[in-house]
This record gives C-alpha cells, sequence and structure tokens, in this order.
C-alpha cells in the first residue's frame, strides 16, 4: 500500500489497569501502549507460539465445542475475499475443535507458504471459560462482550463495525489502517447483503491498489491512520471507522471488547438502510427529494419544530423511545412488512 503518514494518536498504558476514560469516550481512535502487557497470555506468547498453545489449552472446554475456521489455500496470501467475479469466496469454512486449530497453526509455523487459517470472533466466555479471569480490560460499566480472534498470516479487508472496539494483541504482530466514516465513497464497498462475513467491505487490496480501477481510493488514503501493534498493545476504534487488519507472523491472538453507547433495544441501522433502500431510493427524484425532507424532520434533525406542538402525552413514536416502546414499534413493522 502507498505510505499513509498520519499515526493513530498514542496512550502510554503500561501498567494501567484500564484505559484513560477520556479516550474511551471520545470519537477518536488510540493505540493504547502495552494496556494488556500484564497479561499471563501475552507473556506465554513473547516466550513461543507454543507457550500460548499451551496456556490457552488449560481454558478449553471439556467436552470442546467446535469452532468455525475460516480457511484459504496459500495461493491467497492470506486475503480472505471474494471470488473474481464477486459471485462467490476464495476460502471455506469448517467446523472444527479449537485444540485442532491450534495444533494445526503449530504444524505451518515453519512454512514459507502455509494455508490462511483464522478463527473470528469467538466469544472468549463460551469457548475459553476463566481466561479473562487472568486476562481481561476493565472497561468499568460498559458490559462490552469479549472475543478471540486466532490465525497465522492474514489480511481482513477493510470495514466498518457498529460497537466501540477496543482490539488487544495477545500474539503476534498487527498491521492496523483506519479510515474516517466519511470515505465511504472514496473506499468503494462491495455488495450489502452478500458480505464476507457480515459486514460490507473494501474492494481495494490493500497490499497492491489499483488506482485505476479505484482512483478515489488516493483520496482515502489521504485521511488514513496507521500503527503497527505488538503483543500487550491495543487499538481502539470507535463506531463506524472502517478498519484494514492485517496479521504480520506465522502465529497470532487477539482480544477484542465490543460495546454500544446507545442502549440494548436499538436495532442496528443497517436494517433501517436496507427498508430504505428497499423503499426509498428507487422513488421518481422529486418524490426521492421529499423523503430526504421528511427524515431530516423526523430522524436527522429532529427537534422543537418536529414535536413541540403536540402535546406530550400524544406525542407516542416521536417521544423518547425506550424498550416498550421500542417493541411495539416493532411489532408494528414486523406486521406491515409481512402483509
Amino acid at each position: 500500500m502507498a505510505a499513509v503518514e498520519r499515526a493513530i494518536a498514542e496512550f502510554d498504558c503500561r501498567g494501567a489497569q484500564a484505559p484513560p476514560e477520556d479516550v474511551l469516550r471520545g470519537f477518536e481512535p488510540a493505540v493504547l501502549r502495552g494496556i494488556a502487557g500484564h497479561w499471563p497470555l501475552v507473556r506465554a506468547a513473547k516466550d513461543s507460539p507454543h507457550q500460548a498453545v499451551d496456556y490457552l489449552g488449560r481454558f478449553q472446554r471439556q467436552p470442546a465445542p467446535p469452532v468455525v475456521a475460516t480457511v484459504g489455500p496459500p495461493e491467497i496470501e492470506g486475503r480472505f475475499f471474494y471470488t473474481d467475479d464477486l459471485q462467490g469466496f476464495n476460502f471455506r469454512r469448517e467446523k472444527m475443535p479449537l485444540g485442532t486449530v491450534l495444533a494445526t497453526l503449530l504444524k505451518y509455523l515453519p512454512d514459507p507458504a502455509p494455508p490462511a487459517i483464522y478463527v473470528a470472533s469467538t466469544t472468549v466466555d463460551t469457548w475459553l471459560p476463566g481466561l479473562r479471569g487472568e486476562n481481561d480490560i476493565d472497561l468499568g460499566d460498559r458490559g462490552p462482550l469479549a472475543s478471540i480472534w486466532i490465525g497465522n498470516r492474514t489480511r481482513i479487508a477493510a470495514h466498518q463495525d457498529l460497537p466501540d472496539n477496543l482490539a488487544c494483541v495477545a500474539a503476534g504482530r498487527r498491521r492496523v489502517t483506519l479510515f474516517p466514516p466519511d470515505q465511504l465513497r472514496n473506499l468503494y464497498v462491495g455488495p450489502l447483503d452478500f458480505t464476507l462475513a457480515g459486514q460490507p467491505v473494501s474492494l481495494v487490496d490493500f497490499a497492491r491498489p489499483d488506482l485505476a480501477r479505484f482512483p478515489r481510493f488516493a483520496e482515502a488514503l489521504r485521511h488514513a491512520r496507521t500503527a503497527e501493534l505488538g503483543p500487550g498493545d491495543a487499538v481502539l476504534i470507535p463506531s463506524m471507522w472502517w478498519h484494514h487488519m492485517e496479521a504480520l507472523e506465522s502465529f497470532n491472538v487477539l482480544v477484542n471488547y465490543w460495546w454500544r453507547r446507545s442502549p440494548a433495544w436499538m436495532d442496528t441501522p443497517m436494517n433501517a438502510l436496507m427498508l430504505a433502500i428497499m423503499s426509498v431510493r428507487d422513488l421518481p427524484p422529486a418524490e426521492r427529494a421529499t423523503w430526504q425532507e421528511v427524515f431530516r424532520h423526523y430522524v436527522f434533525e429532529p427537534g422543537e419544530a418536529t414535536d413541540g406542538h403536540i402535546p406530550e402525552a400524544a406525542r407516542r413514536v416521536l417521544a423518547p423511545l425506550d424498550d416498550s416502546r421500542a417493541r411495539e414499534l416493532r411489532a408494528r413493522l414486523l406486521q406491515r412488512l409481512n402483509r
């Protein structure tokens, strides 16, 4: 990838029990150096991949439920992606015990061109109960979901996630490249409803960007931020920041924490986007402009002009939502969609 000059802001968190609260509350990415350096898993991984695997083995559930491993041939060079026609994928998914995945990774350590192997987003408390008792980050009352990611040299296409994300490198090294949410048009995003792992991704190969095919990517690079993370380091990726993750060694482990700043009853905005594509996008231009104003009035700029003239007790869906009102609204929408 072309050189990126702007680094992600860094904070020295060695010896800290928790990330700086002002960093967590902000909306800018940050590298937290050494925040997980005290983890026994990190210390084991610094000794060797074998030590890290032995340590993880202490926490595997018995009998062990299978994990989903993503596997690709050596020819993809770790880049899990579509086939050339975007009609399929260049990898397969297999269910197998986590211990089998770990043993296979150790087997291929000396191989210069191994198959790409990746266990993604596996819930720590389900598959490795007890691990967080010795390896955890204090995030206060945020109640995050902790997941583990294990593999060899892999490249994960740039994508967005709705939750905030604190990604901690436990073994190996990773290079992270971030883009602000407003770089959407410059990242050439692929299909919304046929994705590699749930989120739409950039079609640009960051290792070999084709600027003739994707010329606006050059503008995206002007806004990119990058960092290389070692064992014990973490990166805070705020909600909806685009991120490209590259694992740089033959054995890599990452533990991440996801949390949302919105109430649990709130649905994902992606569902609203898909409904808008279905019901608004293809209207005649004048009608679409009318609905753009309706969305501005009720969704993007609500205020006194929206509902101030309606008595509070009569505002219903225009009033602040809560779990009960959200359930009623969801039921009404489902009824309309299924008619």
